[in-house]
């Protein structure tokens, strides 16, 4: 459902008086604003194409948390200056000021101290990130089962800063498919076959066929150098680091003096072909940790030939950006892809007076 929101006088002259330097002051101090939640369905008018990318039309949305035990005791604005850095901290002072962020559904100073389970809402105009713009395909619809194939760039659902440049969000918008329900995940930067359930039911007896180990994955590499011959048995456990957002490979003994921290993790390769500079490698997982074919192969010394997080052992993070776009963030980006769909202009949507990312259609970052 979307709902409207109205800022008071007062809250939207503090919100244009707060000096971010954004220039996007707003004559009209009463702002009706409308928002979405997570009930609104994308369609296809949200999406803007621009460059051989898709972008998503920003929007209203609110973001809805608890205070974490560790959070307490901090203010509201060192809260989020700390936790949520993809914005500066002027930013999220003129949000608690303006009513933005809330505790507990009601305004407060920015010297508020939180307390353990307290509801902490955001309510921000939101950008998502673009990607590619090729189509989903869909390769077989059947009525409690859907086959699609996954372009890079995608990720399959909603996560993080991705809600509708998303596998489901984009199949919606444009297939008028809903609910679905995915069997398996492919990370972002994968393109390949996905199979998502179209029910409930469905989604459960997969599961089950993925447990009990019925179903098996196959994912084909490009890697550097010429892999050796013959099944490779890489079993080695992944250690993954939330923070950095990478998986580190930690060989030796478990019975060791230094207990290993990582899952125990398993891939079989078999070279297809080489032709002396890089090698095609079809990968077999055994066990699914993250990023474990990436590790696995950065492991046998022949990584993924265009990975940029685990080409080199040290990627310099950058501060707010994941490990895998801070790796991208030293390469020159690709040069867009064609597509036929019609490109949009920055008319279609609107700015909001203290968004950082405005006029910019996609993050900064």
């Amino acid at each position: 459902m979307k709902r409207k929101r109205e800022e008071e006088k007062s809250k939207a002259n503090d919100s244009n008086s707060n000096g971010n330097g954004n220039g996007n002051g707003n004559s009209n101090n009463n702002m009706e604003i409308v928002w979405q939640t997570p009930a609104n369905p994308p369609v296809k008018e949200d999406y803007i194409f621009r460059d051989g990318r898709r972008n998503v039309k920003p929007y209203y949305f609110e973001f809805i948390s608890h205070v974490k035990n560790r959070w307490a005791g901090k203010t509201i604005v060192d809260l989020f200056a700390e936790e949520f850095k993809g914005r500066p901290y002027d930013y999220y002072v003129s949000a608690v000021k303006c009513g933005r962020i809330q505790v507990d559904e009601e305004m407060v100073p920015v010297s508020y101290t939180v307390k353990s389970s307290q509801k902490i809402s955001h309510f921000l105009h939101r950008h998502e990130p673009p990607v590619m713009a090729w189509d989903v395909s869909i390769l077989q619809k059947e009525p409690d089962v859907l086959t699609v194939c996954k372009p890079p760039s995608v990720p399959v659902h909603p996560c993080g800063q991705y809600r509708k440049n998303t596998v489901v969000g984009i199949l919606q918008a444009e297939h008028d498919l809903a609910p679905l329900f995915p069997v398996h995940r492919l990370d972002r930067l994968v393109s390949g076959l996905l199979i998502l359930a179209r029910n409930a039911s469905k989604a459960d007896l997969f599961r089950q066929q993925i447990e009990a180990g019925k179903v098996i994955k196959r994912y084909i590499a490009r890697v550097n150098g010429v892999f050796p011959e013959g099944e490779q048995v890489v079993d080695v456990n992944i250690n993954y680091n939330a923070s950095a957002g990478r998986s580190t490979a930690e060989s030796g003994d478990s019975l060791g003096d230094t207990p290993l921290k990582g899952k125990a993790a398993c891939t079989k390769f078999t070279r297809i072909s080489t032709n002396g500079t890089h090698s095609i490698v079809l990968c077999e997982p055994i066990t699914g940790r993250t990023h474990q074919i990436r590790v696995h192969l950065q492991y046998t010394g022949y990584p993924i030939a265009n990975d940029m997080l685990y080409l080199c052992e040290h990627v310099t993070h950058r501060e707010g950006m994941s490990a895998d776009r801070a790796a991208a963030y030293s390469h020159h980006s690709p040069p867009p892809v064609s597509s036929d769909k019609s490109e949009s202009s920055s008319e279609d949507f609107s700015i909001d007076p203290i968004c950082t990312n405005c006029p910019n259609l996609a993050p900064k970052g």
